[in-house]
């Protein structure tokens, strides 16, 4: 048994409310059964932190509750783009996961997809409309998204979890899937449809990170469609295939770019990386720092596939969480 004390912060104020939940409950469990302490804490819509529906009163400097180590288990805005991350550094308490400047890049797709071009980085071909330029010049913006061609995919730039995501199949379709991801994020990213079978990659580490064996994603209806929230959060809307079924020599392509995006975006902790693989051709398309975290969620059955059970998992997450923290505590700044 663990003396280690876990928060565990669930919730949170972007769209992804409700999956943020399922994933901390899960993490809760997980951590119980690895043999810590834990004290669960609900970020809510409103964005008050509570503790069993009391207000908690967070002091910068203080830390959160007695923590050893928070376990920020949220997921879009307010909570893994570096705003939480912050709030914690303020805290001075020790947390799971990439730290601000991390949380926020990986957060954009936008500047993620920019710095992975800068490194000649294999990626999707994409486009970014924000919402005051399409409303100033439909026209404009409609015809340099044409140029890649259809069907493409349209996503609010700073959203998981397929939430607010459009697949356009017809050009007609497309101010409308547009004005559905506004809806969510002044900043749409639209991505050219990629051929080829959906892979992600899991990676935890600090300093030397490791990469799971890859997976490949295949809905339950058969290997057609797209990966939608529902595929993603419905029972046996999607089935994860590990190893994916690519030559060794591919799949060991899929881990080193895994690595080496996680290098590049200042990643610690852990990690999410998702790629389009077709035939000998990788193509990066993102990397989430808090993925879905249930004990069925792709993250953690990758590593689950290699032989790492969910509470070991969790484990080497918390003692990563800390050596970050004391290693930070060295620097003066």
């Amino acid at each position: 048994m663990s003396s280690r004390l876990v928060v565990v912060l669930g919730g949170g104020r972007s769209s992804e409310h409700e999956v943020s939940l399922a994933s901390a409950a899960s993490v809760a469990d997980g951590l119980r059964e690895a043999g810590y302490a834990v004290r669960s804490v609900v970020i809510g819509r409103d964005g008050v932190w509570r503790e069993d529906g009391r207000e908690l009163a967070l002091t910068p400097g203080r830390g959160l509750a007695g923590a050893d180590v928070v376990f920020p288990v949220l997921h879009g805005p307010f909570g893994e783009d570096g705003t939480l991350q912050g709030m914690l550094e303020c805290l001075d308490v020790a947390y799971v996961g990439a730290g601000v400047l991390a949380s926020a890049l990986c957060m954009d797709k936008v500047l993620f997809k920019q710095l992975m071009a800068r490194a000649e980085i294999p990626q999707v071909d994409h486009r970014s409309v924000d919402c005051q330029a399409f409303a100033a010049d439909r026209e404009a913006v409609l015809a340099e998204l044409r140029e890649l061609g259809l069907p493409v995919f349209v996503k609010p730039v700073r959203l998981g979890s397929s939430v607010g995501i459009g697949r356009v199949l017809e050009a007609e379709e497309l101010p409308a899937a547009l004005e559905a991801a506004f809806a969510h994020d002044p900043l749409a990213i639209v991505e050219a449809a990629a051929r080829g079978l959906e892979v992600e990659c899991s990676v935890i580490g600090n300093g030397r990170p490791v990469a799971s064996q890859p997976g490949e994603i295949l809905l339950g209806a058969g290997e057609s469609g797209w990966y939608d929230y529902e595929a993603k959060y419905t029972p046996g809307g999607m089935r994860l295939i590990v190893p994916a079924r690519l030559p060794e020599h591919v799949r060991e392509r899929v881990r080193e770019l895994a690595l080496e995006v996680f290098r590049r975006s200042d990643c610690c902790g852990l990690a999410r990386v998702d790629f389009f693989v077709d035939g000998e051709r990788v193509l990066v398309n993102e990397l989430n720092t808090m993925p879905g975290f249930t004990q069925t969620s792709v993250f953690a059955a990758l590593f689950a596939a290699g032989g790492m059970p969910y509470p070991e998992l969790l484990d080497r997450l918390v003692e990563l969480g800390i050596e970050r923290h004391e290693r930070a505590a060295r620097f003066s700044f």
